[in-house]
């Protein structure tokens, strides 16, 4: 069952198939603290949502949309791949995802996640057996390239100037620093194939965060930006700059790709995908900015409470994101994957940026 945060009485509640437990106050909040501790679970803030809020256990979560489900990985193999056009596949475990390039005399590989990166070469034999010539790192994260020495060889890395300065700090030997760098654009011809690798001059994400894009096949890659059916991973991907983010989704729109490879989940995306997801985050910033101002600061708090400014805020911080969870559940929760897992830290990061940036 969901555990929230109450040790009072304890009632069942349902959102769809999910079952919940709910702490009621039957009494005024004076008589549930009489009954806690300073720093104990109280009641629940008004009009609690029925999701669980971060922190809490649950029993199971929101089923999958039908049209996000996809076909399940082979336990023996650890992967399974995809083709997305003359030469170029998508690797994935249904959690991330990788590419590469066959051309005439070699492959390029474009990202290796240590999740299953000793399977990328199996992949590759299934297709080829040309070698690894060129590497392409999409960003500096260990999620994504921790894995690259499983490919073996010593292939030509390639990435953007700001992810070299990253790993340089780093000093991972699981991500060796890349051979060849870039600052704004760079066009890989390998054979009869092509990769234009370009960087929008800063990136939300990760610095060095770059677009991977093959114009014959009408690809694009952009890692930790697009979650193509699902909730975006929590806190708008661990942006830096949310406004910045919200300008990428929408601009990633207008480019002229068919297919999108994202980096994580289970599928790849579409135009639609980048709509829906920049249509779910501008109700979000909608429904955080109504909340933001409907809540007074220093409501639900007892007076002793009231000098301890952290206090204050924390309350009210709390009711915005419960104002905000309500307001977009009833649209989002059965259309996004994982809808329940992530938004309430969506509200959290949504709110911080509308007061701060």
């Amino acid at each position: 069952m969901f555990l929230f945060r109450s040790n009072l009485l304890a009632a069942a509640a349902k959102v769809g198939s999910v079952a919940i437990t709910i702490g009621l106050g039957s009494a005024p909040n004076q008589s549930a603290r009489a009954e806690t501790l300073p720093g104990q679970p109280g009641a629940p803030y008004q009009s609690m949502p029925s999701l669980a809020p971060i922190g809490t256990r649950v029993d199971h979560y929101l089923p999958i949309p039908k049209e996000d489900v996809t076909p399940a990985i082979d336990p023996k193999k650890g992967y399974r791949s995809q083709q997305l056009g003359r030469g170029l596949y998508m690797v994935t475990d249904n959690g991330y995802q990788s590419m590469f390039l066959v051309y005439e005399t070699g492959v390029v590989v474009v990202d290796a996640p240590p999740g299953y990166s000793a399977h990328i070469r199996q992949a590759i034999a299934e297709v080829t057996d040309r070698p690894i010539t060129h590497v392409v790192y999409s960003h500096a994260h260990v999620d994504h390239i921790g894995g690259v020495n499983d490919l073996g060889g010593h292939p030509i890395i390639i990435a953007q100037e700001e992810t070299l300065r990253l790993l340089e700090r780093a000093k991972d030997p699981r991500r060796p620093v890349p051979t060849v760098t870039f600052k704004d654009h760079y066009t890989l011809k390998v054979g009869s194939q092509v990769l234009d690798l370009s960087y929008p001059g800063s990136s939300p994400h990760e610095p060095g965060n770059i677009f991977i894009y093959a114009p014959e096949q009408k690809v694009l890659m952009v890692v930790d930006v697009i979650f193509p059916g699902w909730m975006p991973w929590r806190r708008f991907a661990l942006a830096k700059d949310i406004p910045g983010y919200f300008d990428q989704v929408a601009y990633i729109d207008t480019l002229p790709f068919e297919t999108l490879v994202g980096g994580h989940v289970n599928r790849v995306g579409t135009h639609s995908d980048v709509r829906t997801q920049l249509e779910f985050m501008n109700d979000l910033k909608t429904a955080a900015a109504a909340a933001l101002k409907s809540t007074p600061p220093g409501e639900e708090m007892e007076a002793e409470d009231r000098p301890n400014l952290w206090a204050i805020y924390d309350n009210y911080i709390d009711r915005v994101v419960v104002k905000c969870v309500n307001a977009v559940t009833p649209k989002w929760q059965s259309r996004l994957a994982g809808y329940d897992v992530f938004i309430w830290d969506q509200c959290y990061a949504m709110e911080q940026s509308l007061r701060i940036d």
